[in-house]
């Protein structure tokens, strides 16, 4: 089944397969080790960041919340922030590893479809929706999400937006981060371009964390390079290689004019900024949050994969208290229950 840009899921497959090789051969050999307390305590730390910037950067749609952006003022909460779907699929996601301990295709495509039916009005996308449709209607989630636009699949921004918890939960074996990943974003993104950008947002998550323990170089261009090294060519690739070479201080239009924001809710044009915006802000999650919402375009998704990331490298001190206070609470599973 070929992609639209001239590969499809078997050589995306081949890729990642390769790509586990060469990570069990010994890339990351840092003695980073993570027993289930600390995997959930990751894996809260991801979900609060990525719940609150989803919510933060969706007040900023207002167009009446315009001028706050810069004068760095929150808006009011009435009664609080309200997160998305971006949040209540990475909740799904969440539940499916507390289950399972993995990424179980099946399971986390029942949560989806049931929390979609739960809560219809969370923003979902017209392609998300019919595929969760479907799947709560009984159909497999293999027939649709392979069928979905024209049987390309969806190469959409909505397999990333999800994926930090992947990476926080899997830190300490970038082979299973990419592989979970893999897995997780299958589920309703085949296209080989939802998945890279699963992929690379995971991968971003396990190494803000190896950046917080002082494991790994935390300038950026050394997280790029550990990163594209392991991504399937493609646009999102090559979005994110050009990210790597765009300097700190760029103008926030200018990056936008590269890189993209999400306008397209496309992979490509989403993930490129988003690492941009995280790894030239890994000890500030306000800043990340706030170079989120002055770029525009799909601002709560940005936000939302920013802030999962900035999250492990901050540190949940890096939330501001009122931020937090702010926000819709989560469910407890969600906060690592069984």
């Amino acid at each position: 089944m070929a992609g639209v840009h001239g590969y499809g899921r078997c050589e995306h497959l081949t890729h990642v397969a390769d790509t586990l090789a060469g990570t069990k051969a010994g890339h990351f050999v840092d003695g980073l080790s993570l027993n289930d307390e600390q995997r959930f305590r990751l894996v809260r730390q991801s979900v609060a960041g990525l719940a609150i910037g989803d919510a933060f950067g969706q007040q900023f749609f207002n167009p009446r919340h315009a001028p706050l952006i810069g004068l760095r003022q929150i808006p009011d909460p009435h009664p609080h922030w309200c997160y998305t779907d971006d949040t209540v699929m990475a909740i799904a996601v969440v539940q499916t590893l507390i289950a399972h301990g993995r990424i179980d295709q099946d399971d986390l495509a029942r949560r989806f479809a049931t929390a979609y039916v739960a809560e219809p009005d969370r923003g979902y996308g017209s392609g998300a929706q019919r595929l969760l449709i479907d799947i709560a209607d009984g159909a497999d989630w293999r027939d649709v999400s392979f069928a979905l636009f024209g049987g390309q699949g969806s190469m959409g921004n909505g397999a990333a937006m999800r994926a930090a918890p992947i990476g926080a939960y899997f830190a300490d074996d970038l082979a299973s981060v990419i592989e979970q990943a893999d897995l997780s974003a299958e589920v309703t993104h085949a296209h080989p371009e939802g998945r890279t950008g699963a992929i690379a947002v995971a991968l971003a998550a396990a190494l803000a964390i190896r950046v917080q323990r002082g494991l790994t170089n935390e300038d950026p261009h050394c997280l790029f390079r550990e990163m594209i090294e392991r991504l399937p060519d493609g646009p999102t690739r090559i979005g994110i290689k050009q990210a790597a070479v765009l300097p700190a201080n760029t103008r926030v239009e200018d990056t936008v004019r590269t890189l993209g924001n999400g306008t397209g809710i496309l992979a490509s044009d989403t993930v490129p900024f988003c690492l941009w915006c995280a790894f030239h802000h890994l000890h500030s999650y306000t800043d990340g949050m706030w170079t989120c919402v002055a770029a525009g375009g799909d601002r709560d998704t940005t936000a939302a994969i920013v802030g999962g990331i900035i999250s492990l490298s901050a540190g949940p001190e890096a939330i501001p208290s009122e931020w937090s206070d702010a926000c819709e609470p989560l469910p407890r599973i969600a906060d690592g229950e069984r």
